[in-house]
């Protein structure tokens, strides 16, 4: 059998959402963000730009869930965009999102390291991570959406204790107390051109950190009762993560203002520096969320590369299922061995913005095919759609260029290889 097993209720499919979300971008997204919108000179920009960047998730949360609904098939974007664009515009979606994720689940691997492994020590560290956690990928669905459930809750509860100590010190709020500019801006310095880029640029970076609820989608052929439990799966991971954002949001920018924020590659502790067990909290949060992000991630690529290795666009060895545990064991392995060799020998800590071009690029692809979609099948208007596929392609011109040029050059390998692939004779 080639069928995984439908194991996941509404409150796993959820889990495994806010895993895949509530991780990278509290943690690692806020400090890149502020800095790209300190043109601006406000605290506000960066509020705006976590707006900016949940108003495309909601667009583009509805187009997954709308298309999941109709195909609970593994490999999400992959196969939407396959059934309803055509197979080049299935194959491009899956390229970026299997490339682009790999990517993250390094960068996830080393920022936990980063934060639980004694110095010296990261890389060795980052790549026992991706092992162990690839080997409860192997053992079964279940066990994965368990473990994301504890790791979620150690999480929101490491914030809830980090936000409790930040208010407790009666920061003086930049937000209202510089008049919205934060600490030592002005506002529009540079314009309003710079002002608008560096807002968007922002959003594009956050957009990152709202990216997971995608892997429910992915896992889809693993879900009871799909058409009922993806979208609203989808919807409520995404409505916590906002949630979640604005409070970290709105709390970083009380302790350290726009400049602190924007100065610092860990916010979150730079704001209880002087609290030693805040820090340790701060930390284990860290560590955790990371674990769970690169959890969900090696399970959401995992199911996208059997989605491919079906159709013949990766090696079709890939696409096995263990006849036991019922997850695409030899896709999960092959990506465990990549991503420990790029934790052994790559500096990962651009992946963000590379991460970002792709994941844009793949739900750009979602929205475009669910605008196709009609009759029974559609469940939200086709102005969601409009909305999230023109949203995409801004943030992608407008994330940092070096991000920009990489992506454009790992797409273009992808096409490439493709185009040898149906030219070699069968």
């Amino acid at each position: 059998m080639t069928q995984l097993a439908r194991r996941l209720g509404t409150r796993d499919a959820v889990a495994i959402g806010l895993g895949s979300m509530i991780g990278a971008g509290v943690f690692a997204a806020f400090g890149p963000a502020a800095a790209a919108v300190l043109p601006a000179g406000t605290a506000w920009a960066l509020l705006g730009a976590l707006a900016i960047a949940a108003v495309v998730a909601y667009a583009n949360a509805t187009s997954s869930a709308q298309l999941a609904a109709q195909y609970p098939v593994a490999g999400g974007t992959y196969v939407y965009g396959r059934e309803r664009l055509g197979d080049r515009w299935g194959y491009l979606a899956g390229w970026g999102f299997v490339v682009g994720k790999t990517a993250s689940c390094a960068a996830m691997a080393l920022t936990f390291a980063a934060y639980a492994a004694p110095p010296g020590w990261e890389r060795p560290v980052a790549a026992v991570a991706v092992a162990a956690l690839a080997a409860v990928n192997y053992r079964g669905v279940t066990r994965t959406a368990r473990l994301t459930r504890w790791i979620v809750a150690v999480v929101l509860l490491a914030l809830a204790t980090w936000t409790a100590v930040v208010w407790s010190g009666s920061p003086a709020l930049h937000v209202a107390a510089d008049g919205g500019t934060g600490a030592g801006g002005s506002a529009g310095a540079d314009g309003g051109w710079a002002v608008a880029y560096g807002v968007l640029q922002g959003a594009g970076l956050l957009f990152f950190a709202f990216a997971g609820y995608a892997r429910i989608a992915t896992m889809g052929e693993e879900v009871r009762d799909p058409r009922r439990t993806i979208p609203r799966a989808i919807l409520l991971a995404l409505g916590g993560a906002v949630v979640v954002y604005a409070v970290v949001a709105v709390t970083l920018l009380a302790a350290l203002g726009i400049d602190g924020v924007a100065g610092t590659t860990a916010p979150l502790a730079a704001a209880v520096e002087e609290s030693a067990w805040a820090g340790v909290v701060v930390r284990v949060g860290a560590a955790a969320a990371s674990l769970g992000a690169l959890l969900a991630l090696v399970a959401g690529i995992g199911r996208t590369g059997l989605a491919m290795a079906r159709e013949g666009d990766l090696p079709r060895w890939l696409s096995a299922v263990h006849p036991r545990f019922r997850v695409p064991h030899r896709a999960e392995v092959a990506l465990a061995v990549v991503v420990v060799v790029l934790v052994l020998t790559v500096d990962l800590r651009g992946a963000i913005g590379f991460s970002s071009f792709g994941v844009l690029l793949y739900y750009a692809v979602a929205n475009a095919a669910a605008f196709t979609q009609g009759g029974t099948d559609r469940l939200y208007p086709r102005w969601l759609q409009v909305l999230g596929l023109v949203a995409c392609v801004v943030l992608v011109a407008t994330l940092p260029l070096p991000a920009v040029l990489t992506g454009v050059a790992v797409f273009a390998v992808g096409i490439a290889l493709r185009e040898l692939r149906l030219r070699r004779p069968r």
